[in-house]
Order: C-alpha cells, then structure tokens, then sequence
C-alpha cells in the first residue's frame, strides 16, 4: 500500500474492529497435496463450477482462490471452513449467507495471473480489484470506449512510459467502487470518475446524479506485488488497513 504498510504474518489470534479494514495476499499456484485440502472445503455448487473451466490450470486458480477465501473467514468466526454458506447479490457478488452467526462480515476478493487479494471488514460494503500488467495490451481503445471523458483527459497528461500503469490505476479503482457496489455493468464506467495519474492519490472525484455521493467513500490504491496494480473501496468512515500475507 503506498501509505509505507507492509504485508505481515498475521497473528494467531485475529481481532476485526468495525474501524478496520484487514486485506488478505495470497498466492494460488500451491502444490496438489494443499488444493485438495482446499478443494475439500468447497461446496458441491463451488466444485462443479470450477469443473466448468476448460484449462487445468484455471480450475486450480478458482479452487485455490475459494478455498482460501474459506480458511481466511474461518479465522474471523471460528467455524470450519466447510460450513460457510454463500449467497450472490444479483450480479454475482458473494456475501456470507443471512446469518446472526457472521458478526456482519463484509468481504470481497479479485485474483489476477495466480495472486489473490481478500478485503474483509464488518458493516461496509467493500471492493477490492487486482491487475496484472500485461505486455501489448489496448488500453487505450478501452478507455477511450468506457471512461469519462476527464479521465481520458488526464490519461493523455500522463507521460507516455507511464501511460499503461495510470490506465489500470484507472481501471481498477472503477473495478473496486463497482464491485462494492454489487451492481457490476448497470452502473457505467463513464458514470463516475476516479484519480488517475500515478503517485495521485487514489479518490473517488464524483459520480453522477449523485453529487453528495463520493465523499461517502474511501478508494485506497494497494501495491500487491511488482507488475501489480490494486484498489480497494470502502463505504464509510476512513478504517485502519492491516495487510496480511
């Protein structure tokens, strides 16, 4: 995270104030012996989907990147990590099943080229969105296509060597204010607008129809791992963030 956090053990014993905001890196490709621990875990819904993946290494990724969505809740409800019932919101966000046993657990998670990040926190909703850097890739017809057009303006201010890191600054901190949401695509790209220039720090700028709404949110920018770029966004009074490996 640029604020100087670093990524830490957690301890055994793990407490989550209302004020904080605990975010999880892991990394999926782990030997077969610890999948299938993982993979044990799952529901009968959660291994059927990743049996719909058509590469190996796809359906390892998913079973690796749920399983451990799994252990880490288990170590904030001190339930076996079986147990966890899922349900979606209606564009396929997943929260912890109506229950007056989850302590208002709130949770989201991104993974990208086989490295996973959690956000977990207790009554805001959360996003959390994670990017690989990719050689060759178009960004500048997406953003052309799907940001507002001040983004765009300041996407071509940018010096050009940093041009691909200021687009996925861009695109990820949208990623994660839409992912905590829960409302996916209905909400346009081009509909609010975020901070884009590296070393800018990340903001939610505005979002139309609703000029009271970005000061409601808190966009933090994460850096995960070299050749990585992440956000996360949280609705509510600024949280204390604890990083955990």
């Amino acid at each position: 995270m640029s604020s100087g956090l670093s990524w830490r053990r957690p301890p055994r014993s793990l407490a989550l104030p209302p004020d904080e905001v605990h975010v999880w890196r892991a990394n999926l490709s782990v030997d077969n012996v610890y999948l299938e621990r993982l993979r044990a875990t799952l529901s009968s819904d959660e291994r059927a989907r990743s049996e719909r993946f058509h590469f190996p290494k796809d359906q390892q990724q998913y079973v690796a990147a749920r399983g451990t969505l799994r252990m880490i809740l288990a170590r904030y409800l001190d339930r076996a990590p079986a147990q966890f019932e899922f349900c979606y919101g209606p564009f396929g966000k997943p929260e912890l099943a109506s229950s007056t046993e989850n302590e208002g657990l709130c949770f989201n998670l991104s993974h990208s080229q086989g490295l996973a990040l959690y956000a977990i926190t207790r009554y805001h909703e959360i996003g959390v969105d994670l990017e690989g850097m990719r050689a060759n890739f178009a960004w500048e017809d997406i953003a052309s296509r799907y940001f507002a057009p001040s983004e765009i303006e300041a996407l071509r201010l940018v010096p050009a060597a940093s041009r691909a890191v200021a687009f996925l600054n861009c695109w990820t901190r949208k990623e994660a204010f839409m992912k905590a949401r829960g409302q996916g695509l209905l909400l346009p790209l081009n509909q609010f607008e975020v901070s884009v220039a590296p070393g800018e720090p990340a903001r939610l700028l505005r979002t139309t129809g609703d000029p009271q709404e970005a000061s409601q949110w808190s966009l933090r920018e994460l850096e995960p791992a070299p050749c990585f770029v992440a956000a996360i966004a949280v609705r509510g009074a600024k949280c204390e963030f604890k990083l955990w490996e």
